[in-house]
């Protein structure tokens, strides 16, 4: 026994020693973290909800379709405060502006048509998308305006809307929706609460959605079909792209002591075995 324990001294000792070299080297180790900044958008929805967003150009209708393509934008902005404004003949606030967009959703997928007077009063739908806004400290406050008709309702026109925009720096796309030509609308109730389809022609103020666009700085589409509507909020969510600024931190440790500590009493543990137990034996 007292073989093996004189036999392993000197690499015990030879062993503190290294570690005592290794603690000298001063060994570190690093803790890193991030913060990240946002600096968000706010964007208000307004969606067109009269009747003729039932019609069939756009699949399964323009309402639905407007409403899975909205809902795909605002998936993909996770860091904006996002909000919801339907308009008819009236218009109200469907979801004010927030980050739980599992709440937005909900209250998108419950938007359909017949909810509030009948027409199109794209002025008071804009109108009351600015009124969301207004208060807004975001560093872009946006509207995205959707309609498939021309203004016929409402007390304030869409060029009066599209100024009051202009004053409190809200920039807004509008996009028509609906084919070039004919398209199956409705065009009356049944009793039973059903439409009656006919092929009508397509008529949208294009014109006055420009002139509304060109005032803000924002811009106008015309989606045609599904497929040209889906690269629109695209486009839009191109343009409108959330700032995030992220900064590194970092913090060097100092490792060097429990080594320091185990080379020295390893050494000592050797010093204590040659001058106790190897000086008693004879």
């Amino acid at each position: 026994m007292l073989g093996i324990l004189k036999r392993s001294n000197f690499p015990l000792r030879l062993l503190g020693l290294a570690l005592l070299i290794f603690a000298l080297a001063r060994p570190q180790s690093k803790t890193s973290w991030r913060d990240v900044h946002t600096e968000g958008i706010d964007i208000i929805m307004a969606l067109d909800i009269s009747a003729s967003m039932l019609a069939k150009d756009l699949k399964p209708d323009r309402l639905r379709s407007s409403k899975s393509v909205a809902l795909d934008f605002i998936k993909d902005r996770p860091n904006d405060r996002i909000g919801l404004v339907v308009y008819e003949g009236e218009s109200f606030t469907q979801c004010p502006l927030t980050t739980d967009h599992r709440v937005l959703r909900e209250m998108f997928t419950n938007v359909q048509t017949g909810q509030i007077e009948g027409g199109t009063a794209i002025g008071m739908g804009l109108a009351t998308a600015i009124n969301r806004l207004r208060g807004s400290e975001a560093s872009s406050k946006v509207v995205i305006l959707l309609t498939d008709g021309v203004n016929n309702r409402g007390s304030i026109p869409p060029l009066t809307a599209a100024e009051i925009a202009r004053e409190y720096g809200v920039r807004v796309y509008t996009i028509g929706v609906g084919s070039k030509g004919k398209a199956l609308s409705p065009v009356s109730v049944y009793p039973d609460g059903t439409y009656k389809y006919e092929r009508v022609e397509v008529k949208i103020d294009e014109e006055t959605l420009m002139q509304i666009a060109d005032m803000t700085g924002g811009k106008y589409f015309r989606a045609t079909d599904d497929k040209k509507l889906r690269s629109i909020y695209k486009e839009i969510d191109q343009l409108e792209k959330t700032l995030i600024q992220v900064t590194e931190h970092s913090k060097r440790n100092e490792e060097f002591f429990p080594f320091a500590l185990a080379g020295f009493s390893l050494i000592f543990l050797g010093f204590f075995v040659d001058e106790t137990i190897f000086r008693s034996v004879p």
